[in-house]
């Protein structure tokens, strides 16, 4: 069982149960650890952030001191660069966040809604069919729990998962025994609770004579917590290309599966010319918003919040 297909097929089961499912997603505050699916739980002012925006947010754009009151010159409401800032309001704009207007050649924005409550929490999930071939596991898991920049962390594997791998692994990461061509979710062992609202500790680097390590900040973790949140719900996990080969044949969920391979295959490293069962066609149409539409509480075209229609991008 491959990696990668092994991940589709979680993503699909876990979007089946309308859970806001992403995939290859940056976890980290100063490492370069990445997430291999992360679900995102609503919280009590979702249904807000879904009428904004289908797309991400802006970081900058969202720590502004732009409000939805009196609308502010744009360069007084930021603390960052002037080019990061006035990309963030390019964006903010474009994506319906901010609306802004021009008063005597200058441009003052303000937000179309307050940014909303919105995430009621993260669970990341590592995904490792084979257990025994681990790799980097044990650290990979270590740094997840430590950082404690998701509520819980899940151990998501094919394999028969005993007592000596449970071991091997820190005890409040959870474990799911996932059959991918059934579909079927075991859990092996429940997850723990992490303490998220606190500071956290990051592995950064990690040799047989010493290990590198950062204290991250309670305010540092969440914005991280918030800004992953925002690229999850703006990806979703449908983020890969389809073959451009007649044998593609996707499912109901849209995953790129090979009927020559009999399996998902990732078009940019093994399909074309090279490959015995290719025959060159258009790639399929799949409408992935519309599969995630449909399973999810995501909104892919939402009506925006937009209090004014005209004028405000009437520049003089």
């Amino acid at each position: 069982m491959r990696e990668f297909d092994f991940e589709l097929a979680l993503c699909a089961h876990l979007e089946r149960e309308g859970r806001l499912v992403s995939r290859q997603l940056g976890g980290h505050v100063h490492g370069r650890r990445v997430l291999d699916t992360v679900v995102v739980e609503p919280g009590p002012e979702f249904d807000e952030r879904a009428a904004i925006t289908a797309d991400r947010i802006p970081t900058a754009a969202i720590e502004s001191d732009v409000g939805p009151g009196r609308a502010r010159y744009w360069k007084d409401a930021f603390d960052c660069h002037p080019d990061r800032a006035e990309r963030a309001v390019e964006l903010a704009v474009e994506r319906g966040f901010f609306e802004r207007e021009r008063r005597g050649g200058r441009t003052y924005v303000r937000q179309t809604a307050r940014y909303p409550d919105w995430i009621g929490g993260l669970l990341a999930v590592e995904n490792k069919p084979d257990l025994g071939r681990p790799g980097d596991l044990e650290a990979q898991l270590r740094t997840d729990v430590s950082l404690a920049l998701a509520d819980r962390v899940v151990l998501a594997t094919a394999s028969y998962v005993t007592g000596a791998h449970l071991n091997r692994i820190p005890d409040a990461v959870g474990v799911w025994r996932f059959d991918p061509e059934t579909e079927t979710r075991e859990v092996v062992r429940e997850p723990t609770p992490l303490p998220t609202d606190g500071p956290g500790v990051e592995l950064l680097d990690e040799r047989p004579t010493r290990t590198d390590v950062r204290v991250v900040t309670a305010a540092e973790k969440a914005r991280a917590r918030r800004a992953l949140a925002e690229r999850a719900y703006a990806k979703g996990w449908r983020s890969f290309d389809y073959p451009a080969c007649a044998r593609c044949d996707p499912g109901g969920d849209g995953r790129p599966r090979c009927a020559w391979k009999a399996r998902d295959v990732l078009a940019s490293a093994e399909c074309g010319p090279d490959c015995e069962g290719y025959q060159a066609a258009t790639p399929p149409e799949v409408d992935g918003d519309a599969l995630r539409a449909d399973r999810t509480p995501w909104i892919p075209d939402p009506d925006g919040r937009r209090r004014r229609q005209s004028g405000l991008d009437r520049f003089g």
